[in-house]
Parts: C-alpha cells; structure tokens; sequence
C-alpha cells in the first residue's frame, strides 16, 4: 500500500514548489486533473487574468474579467442581507458587463423553529439564512458564473456544495473586522485572542 503525506505547506519555510519541487510526488496525478474540460477552461481563463492583470485590477475587477474572459453573459450574486447595500453597488457594476441574478440570504422567509435552528434571541422570530435555496435559485435561473457576497462562514460552503455554476467570493463576512477577515493576523492585538480558548 502506497503512504500518503499530509501536507503541511504552510509550515514550509523554503516553498521549493515555486523553483519546480515535487515534494509529494504528485505532478502526474495533479496534471490529470486539468484534463477536465471544465476545469481546464476555467484554470486557462485563471491564469490569463493574473498573467495580463497581476496587481493592477481590484479583485472586483478581475471577477468581471475572468467572466468575459469565458464569455458569460449571466452573473449569479448570492448575499447577505446585511450586506444589501454592498450588493445593490455590485449588482448594479455587474450589470454593466452582464445580466445579473441576484438572490438574498433570507429568501423565501423560512423559519429557523423549523429546522430546530439555534437562534440570535430566542425570543424573537428569526428567518434562517437559505445558501442552499439561494443556490437553487440561481441554478434554476442558469447562471455561468456565482459570486458570493458576504454570505456566513459554513453557508458559503452549503452555497458551493449545492450551486451548479462555478463560485468565486468577492466580499468574506467578519462582523468584527468590517469584512476584512485578513486583518486578524495582519493585527497583532487581535492575533493574540487566537492564544486563549474560543
């Protein structure tokens, strides 16, 4: 039976990967995965946008390149309500370049009582959060391509699971950091709350 390594990349000091190193033996079996048309299409258009665009364009910017550069001509934006004015600013950007689908997190109102849902005040009524059927939504609507909008930690992942069109995240939600989530370990006062118990 073959061993298998767990990487630990982010321990590495020295990254000999970007020199060509093959530290896991796995460049054949990797290069096969490009062989999808599907992920081959979206790895060229990828890297013809850092190629061409590399520091010069915001990530907001890249996302309507990367979408040209597929020629897509309809845009999902899944998000988060709290973020409705970010995403009235976003939809209306993107609708400069294509037909934009937007979907908010609470749509079609369903109870968090009936899923048994923790709530924020249990004493009042709460909507829950719908990535699932924001998903569904778009995929329905035959979307090209998603992008996320602040939608929470662990919804995003229920939004991807479930959505049929590739997904790219423009705006990470942190309450805490004004959606900067970077700044915790930018920040060495608020690095160091990571050192007691969560």
């Amino acid at each position: 039976m073959e061993k298998t390594m767990s990487p630990r990349c982010g321990r590495c000091e020295t990254k000999e990967c970007r020199d060509g190193k093959d530290c896991f033996s796995q460049a054949g079996n990797h290069k096969q995965l490009y062989q999808d048309s599907q992920i081959a299409e979206l790895h060229r258009a990828a890297s013809t946008i850092e190629g061409r665009y590399y520091g010069k364009k915001t990530r907001l910017g890249e996302i309507i390149l990367f979408a040209k550069e597929l020629g897509y001509l309809k845009i999902g934006l899944a998000f988060c309500i709290g973020l409705s004015e970010e995403a009235k600013v976003i939809d209306e950007i993107l609708s400069r370049h294509f037909e934009v689908v937007s979907v908010c997190c609470k749509v079609c109102g369903i109870d968090k009582k009936d899923f048994d849902l923790h709530q924020i005040s249990p004493e009042n009524y709460e909507v829950m959060c719908n990535p699932a059927g924001q998903a569904q939504l778009l995929n329905n609507a035959k979307t090209q391509f998603n992008v996320l909008c602040g939608l929470c930690v662990g919804h995003d992942a229920i939004f991807a699971k479930v959505s049929e069109a590739p997904v790219t995240t423009l705006i990470a939600k942190d309450r805490v950091l004004a959606h900067n989530p970077a700044a915790a370990i930018y920040c060495q006062y608020i690095r160091k709350r990571f050192n007691e118990s969560i």
